[in-house]
């Protein structure tokens, strides 16, 4: 009798981007290590994602071209990740992710994965900055690190 042997399995691949019209400006950015979000050219005010209309001004045709921002943003709030729902993420959890108000605009928001991990403590109001993950080589996720903690 022999025993059958398998070929070992590949190790899941993580989800990446898929960029359309609307969000390659901001998926290339992010290749490049920077922040780039959508500003309506009617309101000059960012939207982010970008939409069909400007969630500002409500304009139909809002011509969005993308700005480079700091990055830099306060924590609003936060969820730690336990379980890897989806592929890719096994070896990663448990991870946070937080939503962070961007100092580029009032109200405007990015969520992200905290790049520091689960150890050290997270109080909203912190400060974070932007970083970016690299799943593949050439593709970049924005995320995010601590400043400075709140005591």
């Amino acid at each position: 009798m022999t025993e059958s042997t398998a070929a070992p399995r590949p190790a899941p691949v993580r989800p990446v981007p898929v960029p359309d019209e609307r969000s390659a400006g901001y998926w290339e950015a992010a290749r490049r290590g920077e922040l780039a979000l959508a500003r309506c050219a009617g309101c000059g005010t960012f939207a982010h994602p970008p939409s069909t209309v400007c969630p500002h001004c409500h304009t139909a045709d809002p011509d969005f071209t993308f700005v480079v921002v700091p990055g830099g943003g306060t924590v609003r709030s936060w969820t730690v990740i336990r379980d890897s729902f989806l592929p890719g993420f096994a070896d990663d959890v448990p991870f946070v992710l937080v939503d962070v108000e961007l100092d580029a605009q009032a109200d405007l928001r990015l969520i992200g994965r905290l790049l520091d991990g689960t150890a050290a403590p997270l109080h909203q109001g912190d400060r974070v900055a932007i970083a970016f993950e690299h799943p593949t080589a050439d593709v970049a996720v924005p995320a995010f690190r601590l400043e400075a903690v709140t005591p």
